[in-house]
């Protein structure tokens, strides 16, 4: 095993594996060591005043991988949306998990299609190019996005006396999902990604405006009686809204 670190001002260079980690230790009276990733992936190493140098090393090697995927993400995350590569292998979410996609080429397949196979997304098409990669996705995750929004509208139906007039999946970037005075509600196919409990949220959200149009206090009241957690489930949506895309 092989590993060295440099010092360079504040910030520490830690190689470990072939890889490296750039971090600052930060001395507190705590008692013990922990590591920090801020909003913009910089780590920092929390620890008792004097800790031996090496028991530092060794908490960043025991969590090594954690550490650099993390810090990488929160990197990315600050940088913008990722561009995805429509080849085996590439990553898409759904409902807050990740899938690996398989593409095969089948021409006597009646249409483009994606199926759910264990840890997998298996996409079959007539024709292999990134388009018909993105329309197939973009189908799958319309129509798991329609079947689970209303799924759950029934679920929670019992909350309400008002009944939505109709349930429509959308491609407006700019809402999660809306409510009109005509109890019209609509919703980001892009929800299919997230987890079940933040798809909830956002479709207690909406039927809330059903009694409450604005995000008055009584409407904030009526969706903490029925999710008392929403705020946890809504900071998910801020933190990985920009994972989701296809």
């Amino acid at each position: 095993m092989y590993y060295k670190i440099n010092i360079k001002g504040d910030t520490m260079t830690h190689t470990f594996l072939d890889s490296t980690i750039d971090f600052t230790i930060k001395y507190t009276r705590r008692k013990t060591i922990s590591i920090h990733i801020d909003f913009y992936g910089r780590i920092e190493v929390q620890a008792p005043k004097d800790t031996p140098m090496n028991n530092i090393t060794s908490l960043l090697e025991d969590k090594w991988d954690w550490t650099r995927e993390k810090s990488k993400e929160m990197k990315d995350r600050v940088e913008g949306k990722i561009e995805k590569v429509y080849e085996h292998g590439e990553v898409f979410l759904y409902l807050g998990k990740s899938y690996a996609i398989i593409i095969t080429v089948d021409e006597e397949k009646p249409k483009d299609c994606v199926v759910i196979e264990g840890d997998k997304l298996h996409i079959y098409l007539k024709q292999h190019n990134d388009d018909a990669v993105k329309r197939a996705l973009k189908r799958f995750y319309y129509q798991k996005c329609k079947d689970l929004v209303e799924k759950r509208i029934r679920f929670y139906q019992s909350d309400f006396k008002m009944k939505p007039r109709s349930i429509s999946i959308t491609d407006d970037n700019s809402n999660w999902g809306s409510c009109n005075s005509r109890l019209e509600l609509t919703f980001n196919w892009k929800l299919a990604m997230a987890p079940i409990e933040v798809i909830d949220y956002v479709v207690v959200h909406e039927m809330c405006h059903m009694v409450h149009l604005n995000h008055d206090r009584s409407f904030w009241r009526l969706v903490g009686k029925i999710l008392p957690d929403y705020e946890e489930r809504k900071n998910w949506l801020a933190i990985t809204n920009w994972k989701m895309v296809v």
